[in-house]
C-alpha cells in the first residue's frame, strides 16, 4: 500500500519571512554603500564615505531581524500557533509563576556563565576574526542579563508549560524540586549549538560585509572573474547575515525556538568537523584533506576563452544564489543541528538539501581538482579523491540531520517520502543510489 502523501506538506516557514529579510538586507546595504550621499543629504556628522565598519555589519542584523519578525507576527501570525507552547488567553498572575521564573533564570544565567568559561578557556576565541565576536558578545552580556528578567517573567505567565528544559537545568542546580535529566540534556544541546555557532557567525560578519559595501562595480563590470567574485561574495553575505539572525532570534513568541538539538553523536561530529577549530585540522589543512594542491582554478584554465569565462562565472553565481536562497528560505529559523519546524518550500521543493548540493557543486566547478598546473597525475588523483571525501562528509551531515528530523516530526516524514517520489533531483539521486546499492 502506497502511503506517500499526495501533496507536498505545508511549510512551517512562509516564503515571505525570508524575502522580507532579504529586502531589508539589500536596502541596508544600499544605504551603507551610498552613506556619503545619505549623510550629506541629512546633514549628518561624520565622514562622507561608505559605511563599511564591523559594527555596521552587526547593525544589519537588526534591520533584517526586525523585518522578518514583523512579517512573522503581522502577516503569518506565528505567535498564535500551538507550536509556540503559548496560550495568550490564559495569563497567570505573576505570583503564580515567580518561583518558576527564578528557577529558570538561574538555569539560563549559569548556562551563559558556562559558555563564557568555554570562550575564556579556548584559545582560538582570542585570535584573528574571533576577537570581534568576543568584543560583540562581551558588550551584549550586560543587556542580555538585564533583559532576560522581564522577558522570562512575562513569558512564563502565558506558557502552557513554563517548566521547560531551562527550568529543569535550574531545578537541578537549586536542588529543591525534581528535575528530568533528559530535559537538562535538551537544554544544553540547544545552548551548545547557539554558543558554538553564534560566535562563529558573528566572527565572519565584518569581512564579507566590508568587501561588498566598498566594491567598485563600475571598475569590474566587464571583468568576469572580478565581477563574479564580488557577486559571489555578496551572496555569501546574504547567507551569513540571515543565518546569524537565525541563531540570535530563537524566541518562542516567534515560533522560532529550538525544539530540539540533534541528539546523535554522529550528527555533531559531521557538523563540527566543518567549522573552526576542527576544520583547521581537516578540510582546512592541505596535509589532511587539501584538494587544491597545485590547482589553478576555473579562472586560470578558462582565461583564454571569454565566452566560457563568462558562462562559468554565471554558473557559479547561480550555484551560490541557490545556497543563499536555501538559507534565507529558513527565515528566522536557520541554524545547524536543530529542529525548529519543517521547511518544505523555496529550494526545498526540489531537493531536501539544496545548500549542501549547491555548495559542493560550487567547490567542484570552482576548483576543478582534477586539473593541476604541474601536470602531476598524483596531485590530480589526490585532489579529486580528497574533494570526494569532503563531499562525503556533507552527505554524512545530511543523513544525520535527516535521522534527527525523521525521529522528531511525522510531517517531516511525510515531506521525506513525498520528495523521494516527486522531487526530480531527490528522486533521481535516490534511483542512482538504489542502482549502485544492488550492482
Amino acid at each position: 500500500m502506497n502511503t506517500t502523501p499526495t501533496r507536498r506538506p505545508d511549510s512551517d516557514v512562509s516564503a515571505g519571512v525570508g524575502l522580507s529579510g532579504l529586502v531589508a538586507l539589500i536596502a541596508w546595504l544600499l544605504i551603507c554603500r551610498n552613506w556619503a550621499g545619505v549623510a550629506e543629504a541629512l546633514s549628518l556628522p561624520g565622514p562622507r564615505e561608505p559605511m563599511s565598519g564591523a559594527y555596521a555589519s552587526v547593525a544589519t542584523l537588526l534591520f533584517t531581524g526586525a523585518a522578518m519578525t514583523a512579517w512573522s507576527v503581522l502577516v503569518d501570525k506565528v505567535h498564535r500557533r500551538p507550536s509556540t507552547g503559548i496560550d495568550w488567553s490564559s495569563r497567570r498572575p505573576l505570583a503564580d509563576t515567580l518561583d518558576i521564573s527564578i528557577t529558570k533564570l538561574t538555569g539560563l544565567w549559569m548556562t551563559w556563565a558556562g559558555i563564557a568559561c568555554f570562550y575564556f578557556i579556548c584559545r582560538w576565541y582570542w585570535d584573528g576574526q574571533y576577537l570581534f565576536a568576543m568584543e560583540v558578545l562581551s558588550a551584549a552580556a550586560g543587556p542580555l542579563f538585564v533583559l532576560s528578567i522581564p522577558y522570562v517573567l512575562w513569558l512564563d505567565r502565558v506558557l502552557i508549560e513554563p517548566r521547560d528544559a531551562s527550568w529543569h537545568f535550574g531545578a537541578m542546580l537549586i536542588g529543591r524540586e525534581p528535575w528530568n535529566a533528559a530535559e537538562v540534556k535538551k537544554h544544553w544541546r540547544a545552548w551548545a549549538i547557539k554558543g558554538f555557532f553564534g560566535a562563529f557567525m558573528i566572527s565572519i560578519l565584518p569581512g564579507g560585509f566590508a568587501g561588498f559595501v566598498t566594491a567598485d562595480f563600475d571598475a569590474i563590470a566587464r571583468k568576469p572573474v572580478e565581477l563574479g567574485s564580488v557577486l559571489i561574495e555578496g551572496l555569501f553575505l546574504i547567507d551569513v547575515q540571515i543565518g546569524t539572525v537565525g541563531y540570535l532570534f530563537t524566541f518562542r513568541p516567534l515560533d522560532a525556538h529550538i525544539r530540539s538539538g540533534n541528539p546523535l553523536l554522529a550528527g555533531w561530529v559531521a557538523a563540527l568537523i566543518c567549522y573552526p577549530p576542527f576544520v583547521w585540522g581537516t578540510m582546512g589543512n592541505a596535509n589532511v584533506l587539501g584538494y587544491e594542491v597545485n590547482t589553478g582554478g576555473w579562472a586560470h584554465w578558462m582565461a583564454a576563452y571569454d565566452v566560457l569565462l563568462w558562462g562559468w562565472a554565471a554558473m557559479m553565481v547561480v550555484l551560490t544564489a541557490i545556497y543563499a536562497w536555501a538559507t534565507f528560505a529558513f527565515g528566522l529559523r536557520f541554524s545547524n543541528l536543530t529542529y525548529r519546524g519543517v521547511l518544505t518550500n523555496g529550494p526545498y521543493r526540489f531537493t531536501r538539501h539544496p545548500a549542501y548540493l549547491s555548495k559542493n557543486l560550487f567547490w567542484w566547478t570552482s576548483t576543478l581538482p582534477f586539473l593541476v598546473t604541474n601536470g602531476s597525475w598524483t596531485d590530480a588523483v589526490r585532489n579529486t579523491v580528497l574533494l570526494g571525501v569532503v563531499s562525503g562528509i556533507y552527505y554524512w551531515r545530511a543523513r544525520t540531520e535527516e535521522a534527527h528530523l525523521l525521529a522528531e516530526d511525522p510531517r517531516y516524514r511525510e515531506y521525506y517520502d513525498w520528495m523521494g517520489e516527486n522531487a526530480f533531483i531527490t528522486r533521481t539521486l535516490a534511483k542512482v543510489g538504489q542502482k549502485l546499492k544492488f550492482k
